[in-house]
């Protein structure tokens, strides 16, 4: 059986909007935090988990007295595989990784969740299913690898360690990979949750982000030291509302805003379409997150950069199959002329 994705193609696209709009406002609010304060990471994940957290225990669980629809082990499951993926990635590049090969590692997850959902799920796709997905997956390669080689120059291995530097590479290699197929596995966790228990991606959102929320605690005294230090960053007014805070507080709180936005619509698209396609969507968040700061900062722009982009273009537009929804409405722009 085919995958069965055309009843959630016009969601798709107004989610990939909804999704990709505010992510670009939340990132370059996240580079104004980090070229100001370096490590201010912990403080904007807390504040994003605890803004979602909150919202959750008043509009979802009302107050708590509303019970899960979905048994709560298995939300503990999920967070343990979101847990541990992130710490694997942010460990990886401990591990002799560049950032530049952390972002191009990444960038195959597409290919691990086509290749999970074959396995675990025993799915079938369209050819053009996985030569859509072939051309995404070499398109952001091929953008990724071209600005990495720019950045390439910065960092560079120590070769008197030798054969230990390499296999410590060879470990950050196998940390990346382990990463990458639990978090598509996370995203077939999800899926089959969703079949089972049926759609509820308000509540799924709510525990994702509150259960993890005693884990910060260990993280306190470094929260603690970067609230001072936004709240002695320099007071602006709030354009309309005439409230004065200090100007990191403001970017924070924007922030917050606007990944709420986007976390919203990637859970609610997990509810709607399969794995794969949420995948889609985030890796071409991710795609045109690359395009915007390599335009933002003017980096070099090269050919390679076009071929990527086109190649990425043609794939989402072959993955939604918009070719079959414009047949028809060609078809019948072209006979009202006659009618008339």
């Amino acid at each position: 059986a085919h995958s069965g994705i055309m009843s959630c193609e016009p969601f798709f696209i107004r989610t990939q909007c909804s999704v990709c709009s505010p992510w670009h406002c939340s990132d370059a609010c996240l580079t104004l935090f980090c070229r100001q304060f370096p490590g201010c990471g912990n403080i904007v994940t807390f504040s994003q988990f605890l803004f979602i957290a909150v919202e959750g225990f008043i509009f979802e669980t009302n107050f708590g007295r509303k019970k899960p629809a979905i048994p709560i082990r298995y939300y503990f499951t999920m967070v343990a595989m979101f847990f541990t993926v992130s710490v694997v990635n942010n460990y990886a590049l401990n591990l002799n990784i560049a950032m530049p090969l952390h972002m191009i590692f990444r960038s195959g997850s597409l290919i691990a969740s086509m290749a999970l959902g074959i396995i675990i799920l025993k799915k079938r796709y369209s050819v053009s299913k996985y030569t859509s997905i072939a051309l995404v997956s070499v398109g952001i390669f091929t953008c990724t690898f071209m600005s990495a080689k720019q950045v390439a120059s910065d960092s560079s291995l120590n070769e008197e360690d030798g054969l230990q530097v390499f296999l410590w590479w060879l470990l950050g290699i196998a940390a990346l990979t382990f990463a990458l197929l639990m978090s598509a596995r996370m995203g077939i966790f999800q899926e089959t949750l969703y079949k089972r228990f049926g759609k509820h991606s308000k509540e799924a959102l709510f525990y994702n982000h509150a259960l993890p929320l005693p884990g910060f605690l260990l993280l306190a005294p470094n929260i603690y030291h970067h609230a001072v230090l936004f709240s002695q960053s320099e007071s602006f007014q709030v354009p309309v509302i005439g409230l004065t805070l200090p100007i990191m507080w403001f970017y924070l709180l924007m922030n917050v805003i606007t990944q709420y936005v986007c976390i919203r619509g990637v859970f609610i698209l997990t509810t709607e379409c399969t794995s794969l396609t949420v995948t889609l969507v985030v890796t071409l968040r991710k795609f045109v997150s690359l395009i915007f700061s390599i335009l933002y900062f003017h980096n070099p722009f090269t050919a390679w950069h076009w071929l990527g982009t086109a190649f990425v273009f043609v794939g989402t537009l072959m993955y939604t199959e918009v070719w079959n929804s414009l047949g028809p409405f060609l078809a019948r722009w072209r006979k009202r002329p006659k009618e008339e």
